[in-house]
């Protein structure tokens, strides 16, 4: 009796075993849960990405913090000095006190003209490379004589000999150069600091001589500095020009203004910039704290479109499509030519597919993307066909599935080398791959697929 019960254990188990291997409801919830758990090393590859990223960008800062970092250029602007009174109580005396106290205000140039070269570099910490820039400006214009009954202040309470010209740079360990004002017949050298608090962060100024007369006051003043990846300006003239000319063939337009004209050509950009007051959110002459200064800012980013990181990060993104359409392949054989797949054999190459993006992100540091995808793909592709054919055991599909490994690689390649159009080359790819499979297992007959084994 024990024995009858054992074989019939043993043959209950032998049918498990027999149903576990041929029914197709089973393989494909084994290969959905593979490539499930194959989420977890493709997360730890875009881990590994995002941690090369920021090691690029402290590798970046470290330079940018001894070259000079990104610069915003502001200016210029007339801060002319008046003094108001104020009655107060003192206790002590049981008397009112007549106080004076010292303010600003600050007046815009009537015109603004700012020409300008900017010279990149590539700079290397280690296998990083970092965008720097020197930069020779010409900043020229003019202010207007202040009118302070525009600001309801009495012009006997003006102090004109405490006038100062003040110009914004945000980095100023970037300056290579002394800066001389040359403010109408006068030459005037600028100092570090700013009697712009209000309006101006960080820069450099000097006191100017202003005269009560009407008249108008013109300045030009030469810059030489150096900053990293980025380059902004801020419009406070009445009417501000900027033209930038660089041989950056790259450049990302950002800010509150696009350049009026830009040109891109094999021998760098220009750009031309022209912004009325109307333009912007404060006035031309004003007391106290303004908002809307800094948002006003435009300029240019001095990019690397797709760069390797970026490139492997959109790889990436495509892994589950890699692995279900390696997958599906593998599937098709399997059901059709009765060849049997063990769920190890699956996962070691889901793995192999995953192992092309640490290929990918390891070879793209020291050689140009496109070599390294190639040499990544052809390595995964040649060593995932021999593993095949040692399944398969037939040429046929093993030259299939290197053939359909091969155009999905040229296929991501294609999409992360467009910006533009790349959802659009993606979707009709995916549509196209859907249908086609969809057309090749059209004539399948699932619900007997299994009772012809």
């Amino acid at each position: 009796m024990n024995e009858q019960e054992s074989n019939k254990n043993l043959s209950l188990l032998d049918r498990f075993n027999h149903w576990t291997e041929t029914s197709i409801m089973v393989r494909i919830f084994t290969v959905g849960i593979i490539i499930l758990l194959l989420l977890i090393p493709v997360s730890m590859v875009e881990n590994l990405i995002w941690e090369r990223q920021q090691r690029q960008k402290e590798a970046s800062s470290e330079i940018s913090g001894k070259w000079g970092y990104a610069q915003t250029i502001s200016g210029l602007v007339l801060t002319v000095p008046y003094k108001v009174y104020k009655t107060v109580y003192n206790k002590e005396r049981e008397e009112y006190e007549r106080l004076e106290e010292k303010k600003y205000a600050y007046f815009l140039p009537d015109d603004l003209a700012i020409d300008g070269v900017v010279s990149p570099e590539m700079r290397y910490r280690g296998i990083f490379q970092v965008i720097v820039y020197n930069a020779v400006l010409s900043v020229k214009g003019k202010f207007l004589q202040p009118d302070f009954r525009l600001l309801k202040i009495d012009e006997k309470d003006v102090l004109w000999e405490d006038a100062s010209i003040n110009l914004g740079v945000s980095d100023l360990r970037g300056l290579q150069e002394e800066v001389t004002l040359k403010w109408n017949k006068n030459s005037y050298a600028m100092n570090p600091g700013t009697t712009a608090e209000r309006v101006l962060e960080r820069g450099i100024n000097t006191p100017v001589l202003l005269s009560k007369e009407g008249e108008q006051y013109t300045f030009d003043i030469s810059l030489n500095f150096n900053g990293s990846s980025r380059l902004l300006f801020t419009p406070l003239g009445k009417v501000s020009n900027v033209h930038i000319a660089s041989s950056w063939k790259d450049p990302s337009y950002t800010g509150a203004f696009l350049p009026d004209h830009r040109e891109i050509t094999e021998d760098g950009f220009t750009a031309d910039w022209k912004v009325l007051h109307l333009n912007r959110p404060y006035p031309q002459q004003f007391t106290g704290r303004v908002e809307g200064i800094d948002e006003s800012t435009f300029g240019v980013n001095l990019i690397r479109p797709n760069d390797e990181y970026q490139k492997s990060m959109r790889t990436a993104k495509y892994a589950v499509m890699f692995i279900a359409l390696t997958f599906l392949v593998f599937f098709f054989s399997q059901t059709l030519n009765k060849v049997r797949i063990h769920p190890i054999q699956y996962i070691m190459v889901g793995l192999a597919l995953c192992t092309f993006y640490v290929l990918l992100i390891a070879l793209s540091e020291h050689i140009p993307f496109y070599l390294s995808y190639t040499a990544a793909s052809t390595a995964i592709i040649v060593m995932i066909t021999l593993y095949a054919h040692t399944i398969f055991k037939g040429t046929r599909i093993t030259l299939m599935l290197g053939g359909i490994m091969t155009a999905l690689y040229g296929f991501i390649y294609i999409i992360i080398q467009q910006e533009d159009y790349a959802l659009l080359i993606g979707s009709i790819g995916l549509f196209t791959i859907l249908g086609g499979t969809m057309y090749l297992s059209r004539k399948i007959d699932w619900h007997n697929l299994e009772s012809k084994k």
